[in-house]
């Protein structure tokens, strides 16, 4: 790596994780992404980039969530697709000390790319394992790596209040992979932990499966 030998250096995960002697076999598994930093909070000079390798069936992601939409009694369903992403604005703002924004942008012009819908929220943000946990649709307890992160760690359940805005407001309950899905082609998820420096940055699309 030519690293002079007077050099320090500290290899980590992606989630700024320091490798040791103690945690070395817990840490580092087959595929799993590291840096070689001179310090634990280095600035990264460079974007990285990650794959993320899992096995459900194309349909369990881009399908899941359809059989709800379609029979929502008569309704149109889209409604009821953008309160699923709202609903992960509304628990990642939930323990906010100050103002909760959450905005939402249909976006159509063109040369900005196709059109989207974005959701905007100054929530907890995720580390690059929960985004990547996030990705694994019903990720099974029997194949979580030993520093698994669930991307509801810091959820927050409302009260309940009527079933129109229900136990955060989904309706369905199928998740905001399947309502993205259900919209459009693709995801794309930017999210900053505020305690990080760093910004991750996740993209599903139906095309790459």
């Amino acid at each position: 790596f030519g690293i002079a030998t007077d050099e320090n250096f500290v290899i980590t995960t992606t989630n700024r994780k320091e490798i040791t002697e103690d945690n070395f076999s817990e840490l580092v598994q087959d595929g799993v992404t590291l840096y070689l930093l001179q310090s634990v909070d280095q600035v990264l000079l460079l974007a990285t980039k990650e794959r993320i390798d899992f096995l459900p069936h194309y349909d369990t992601l881009v399908k899941s969530g359809m059989y709800e939409y379609y029979a929502s009694e008569g309704q149109n369903p889209l409604p009821f697709a953008l309160a699923e992403l709202i609903d992960n604005s509304l628990s990642a703002t939930a323990r906010n000390t100050g103002i909760r924004s959450i905005q939402i942008k249909l976006l159509f012009d063109d040369s900005q790319g196709k059109p989207a819908v974005a959701v905007i929220d100054n929530g907890s943000g995720m580390t690059s394992k929960q985004l990547n946990n996030w990705a694994v649709y019903r990720l099974s307890k029997f194949t979580r790596q030993g520093d698994f992160e669930s991307d509801h760690s810091g959820y927050v359940r409302p009260l309940p209040v009527p079933r129109s805005l229900n136990s955060d407001i989904s309706y369905f309950g199928v998740g905001g992979k399947q309502a993205v899905f259900f919209v459009g082609q693709s995801a794309r998820m930017i999210s900053k932990p505020a305690e990080s420096q760093d910004v991750h940055e996740l993209v599903l699309s139906k095309e790459d499966f």
